[in-house]
């Protein structure tokens, strides 16, 4: 028998920090918030493998680190995350097809997001300022700038039933067509060593990154649209975080835009990352949302259906569980800045008052409700990619 050459011994003892950072997050409440943080957690650990031994900077490609199995940073319901790690100075060519999703955007970001720090953004736009010819492809070249770690890419959906994705390569033009270096157990023990620290340190940054910008908003209150922090293209968001009781209900009432090609609303939980949003209906887009006739959606955020008797409505958004937990609105693509008008309002409300004070409520059947999360869980295995 061989000796072991112990290259897993420090993403051993990561992922046992890990589980204690996760059992002793000072959100939870109750054996379901637990469980939830342990499957947070297998999710963490899968990123942090890729992370670590999917990513190479000699042969670059672009990965897909977060999705409904690896949420993070409250992930977007809506999007296809792809990430490519940069070295500076080092000239790249991306190709691609566009496909017909609401949004295609691209952001070279510096440095990384840690427990006390946010990345820089160095670049950001979106496929407005690129060549695209008549079947959809594109390329372009960078070169990277100094500083420059990640190229991430961003295609967004506003409607899921009809929007298609595209393709996406990239590669290095000094690299390409020469195959990988061997592997050697030196190169084996930085990669576990790496998944180690990102695997403890991913967790300690999303602990942290919704102090700074949605908790630090009071209680139940949504911020006046402004650019999002990071310097994405063209996206404008509003935040906030709730805390309801099994009776309540938020109504979040917002001006649906037609002056941008993507425009939705989230919840999410305290690990900050998306709930499920599969089979149950924890955001909506503005395709995917009732308007009413005065332009605005209304939306209502509850544990219970908050439709008369008890019946779920079109634009409910369920809490499943959560007592507390971030909310986002996002606007991208616009053609022009919003204003606090174009902003949402709410207020808190008992569940059962919802359908005599919300007017344009959307009532639902429970048939019609599943066959809308049918649709959810057909759109999200055919877009999604993990």
């Amino acid at each position: 028998m061989s000796e072991s050459l112990g290259l897993t011994k420090p993403l051993q003892d990561a992922i046992a920090e890990a589980e204690e950072l996760i059992a002793n997050a000072p959100f939870i409440r109750t054996e379901a918030d637990r469980l939830e943080g342990y499957d947070y957690l297998s999710g963490r650990i899968r990123m942090a493998l890729q992370t670590a031994f999917d990513y190479d900077l000699e042969q670059p490609l672009f990965i897909n680190p977060t999705h409904q199995f690896s949420r993070q940073g409250l992930d977007n319901p809506d999007a296809v995350y792809f990430h490519a790690y940069l070295r500076e100075g080092v000239e790249y060519v991306v190709r691609g097809r566009r496909g017909t999703s609401a949004d295609l955007s691209f952001q070279v970001m510096g440095g990384t997001y840690s427990a006390d720090s946010a990345a820089t953004s160095l670049m950001a736009f979106d496929e407005r300022e690129l060549s695209v010819d008549a079947d959809g492809h594109f390329e372009f070249t960078y070169v990277a700038e100094p500083g420059a770690k990640t190229l991430i890419v961003r295609e967004v959906f506003n409607d899921w039933d009809t929007e298609l994705r595209g393709t996406l390569s990239i590669e290095r033009t000094d690299t390409i067509g020469k195959a990988r270096r061997p592997l050697s157990a030196e190169t084996l023990r930085k990669k576990y060593d790496v998944a180690a620290r990102s695997l403890t340190g991913s967790i300690q940054t999303w602990f942290a990154f919704p102090q700074f910008f949605q908790y630090k908003e009071p209680v139940n209150t949504l911020t006046a649209p402004a650019s999002t922090p990071g310097g994405l293209s063209s996206q404008f968001s509003s935040i906030g975080h709730y805390e309801l009781g099994e009776d309540e209900a938020m109504v979040v009432t917002v001006p649906r835009c037609d002056d941008a090609t993507y425009q939705a609303i989230q919840i999410g939980s305290d690990w900050y990352a998306s709930t499920d949003y599969e089979t149950h209906q924890t955001s909506l887009t503005k395709a995917q949302a009732s308007t009413d006739d005065d332009g605005l959606m209304r939306f209502v955020i509850s544990e219970r259906p908050p439709g008369p008797d008890g019946a779920p409505v079109a634009n409910w958004l369920e809490t499943t569980g959560h007592r507390t937990g971030p909310i986002m609105l996002r606007w991208q693509q616009l053609t022009r800045d919003l204003t606090a008008a174009d902003g949402p309002v709410l207020e808190i409300v008992p569940v059962a008052e919802v359908a005599s004070r919300v007017p344009g409520l959307v009532g639902l059947t429970e048939e019609q409700y599943a066959e809308r999360i049918a649709a959810r869980q057909r759109a999200v295995a055919r877009r999604m990619i993990s």
